[in-house]
């Protein structure tokens, strides 16, 4: 997502961008002086502790916590003290959906069931707290990334991305066929965010993701099509997978404050082509 953002953003404006390999962010201290040394107009935050698993671990969470709460309290904290707009983005797994609530529009109340989902909603609560003063901020709620993959080492490919390499040592893919909520193009997303400022929509909390709920089978069958591979998919449900975090059967955000994105099945298919 990062990467995305960048190549965006640097067509219009000076862009400044760290890498994790380029700068500590938990270093907090060095942090704010380059902050404040930058002294920006707008600040994005597109670092999340995302390992839903691991996040179950209680060494995990610690680390967990510091990037997904701390990092943005800081960065909420200096976005005040510079007035720069901060936007920052948060998951639909701070929801837990029920057979009787599927969807989820952006002023529900969350109410995560795995530690992951309950570090982003409490990095979301840093933000809100920081709105009382008068932060100006876009909270970005996302799900399912997906896109070009960013040129660090460290950056974790996508579900897409993932059938695509065991499909070639597989002679038969287990894919969970549950948890429904929606796949989002990186490329998509960036843009869609750009829009938002630039256009200087009111502040506050946002759902953008690519249109079209679908479950994970669902979606390898959709790429697999899409590729012309004959992949032997059988479907299971989420419990009989050995994880250790719980994840939301439904868990669809509902974006009713801003332009739709295109249906992820286009976004794929372009994906896909270029790639």
């Amino acid at each position: 997502m990062g990467t995305q953002l960048t190549k965006l953003l640097a067509a219009d404006y000076a862009v400044v961008s760290w890498d994790k390999d380029e700068s500590d962010v938990l270093n907090f201290d060095l942090l704010a002086a380059r902050v404040r040394e930058l002294h920006p107009d707008l600040i994005i935050n597109a670092v999340a502790y995302n390992a839903v698993d691991k996040c179950e671990d209680k060494e995990e969470y610690r680390l967990a916590r510091q990037l997904n709460v701390d990092l943005p309290a800081v960065l909420a904290d200096l976005a005040l003290e510079q007035g720069a707009v901060l936007i920052h983005y948060s998951s639909d797994y701070v929801f837990s959906g029920t057979e009787l609530k599927r969807q989820f529009v952006e002023n529900d109340t969350p109410n995560p069931v795995n530690k992951y989902g309950e570090s982003k909603f409490q990095g979301e609560r840093e933000i809100l707290r920081r709105a009382a003063s008068g932060l100006k901020y876009y909270l970005i709620r996302t799900s399912k990334l997906f896109g070009p993959r960013g040129a660090s080492e460290h950056a974790k490919p996508s579900f897409f991305d993932t059938m695509l390499e065991l499909v070639k040592t597989k002679e038969e893919l287990p894919v969970v066929n549950e948890e429904l909520s929606c796949f989002t193009y990186t490329p998509d997303l960036a843009a869609a965010t750009k829009r938002l400022w630039e256009l200087e929509e009111p502040f506050g909390i946002y759902h953008l993701i690519n249109e079209g709920p679908v479950t994970w089978y669902d979606a390898a069958t959709e790429l697999f099509r899409l590729r012309g591979i004959a992949a032997n998919l059988r479907a299971v449900r989420g419990e009989n997978v050995p994880r250790p975090a719980r994840r939301p059967k439904f868990s669809v955000l509902d974006n009713t404050r801003f332009r739709k994105l295109r249906p992820w099945k286009v976004a794929l298919k372009e994906y896909l082509e270029n790639n």
